[in-house]
């Protein structure tokens, strides 16, 4: 079978390399608990300190779910840039990674906004180390960018639903529609097939955390 992007969400990202380091306890554990609920890129959770799955108890407020939504814009936007940065890609590749950097970064403006429009206080942004040769190895960046972004695709699908406020849920579903273009570009960049099936695929938490590597520094 041919190493389709589809294909490769049984890899794990990073090789399980640790990419989220959280200046407070309290924030991973928000972050944490935001991805057991709504699931939405939970790729870059790892059961590193117990079970991730046992702050699911209680449900999320939208704000925490917004909190940890931007938590992984600040990751995709930070990852791009680093990738733009380190001058990489050119031609085609570059004309299409580019808009994809700014979509991220207009998702954390717009995230950013909204919570504080709900009186609420935007997460600080982590700091994030990536494995050697992530931005010198163009075939080793734009891999890990159609993982980013299939595996955020099926995990957002199979957790929508957890969102409480319609116009928060429009909002998420006009951005999850968005990173799905960029799956689709990003298969088309690696070799893949950039729509694979009628329908999107959807994964629980744990279909996702199988998936998962270390992410989150400890």
């Amino acid at each position: 079978m041919a190493d389709t992007p589809r294909s490769r969400r049984s890899s794990t990202l990073f090789g399980g390399a640790p990419v989220l380091t959280f200046r407070e306890e309290s924030d991973r554990r928000t972050f944490i608990k935001g991805a057991a609920v709504i699931g939405v890129g939970a790729t870059f959770v790892a059961v590193t300190r117990g079970d991730p799955r046992a702050f699911a108890q209680g449900s999320a407020s939208d704000l925490e779910i917004l909190n940890y939504a931007l938590t992984l814009e600040y990751l995709e936007a930070d990852f791009y840039t680093q990738g733009l940065d380190g001058g990489i890609l050119s031609g085609r590749e570059l004309e299409l990674v580019t808009p994809i950097r700014d979509h991220e970064q207009e998702h954390v403006s717009a995230l950013t906004s909204t919570i504080q429009s709900l009186g609420g206080t935007p997460a600080e942004m982590p700091m994030f180390t990536y494995p050697e040769g992530t931005f010198t190895d163009k075939t080793m960046f734009l891999t890990a960018a159609s993982m980013f972004e299939e595996l955020g695709v099926d995990a957002y699908h199979g957790q929508i639903a957890n969102v409480q406020s319609p116009e928060i849920l429009a909002a998420a579903a006009a951005i999850a529609g968005v990173e799905s273009r960029h799956a689709a570009i990003l298969a088309d960049l690696t070799g893949g097939n950039p729509f694979p099936a009628p329908f999107e695929d959807s994964k629980t938490m744990e279909q996702v955390l199988e998936l998962a590597g270390s992410f989150i520094q400890q």
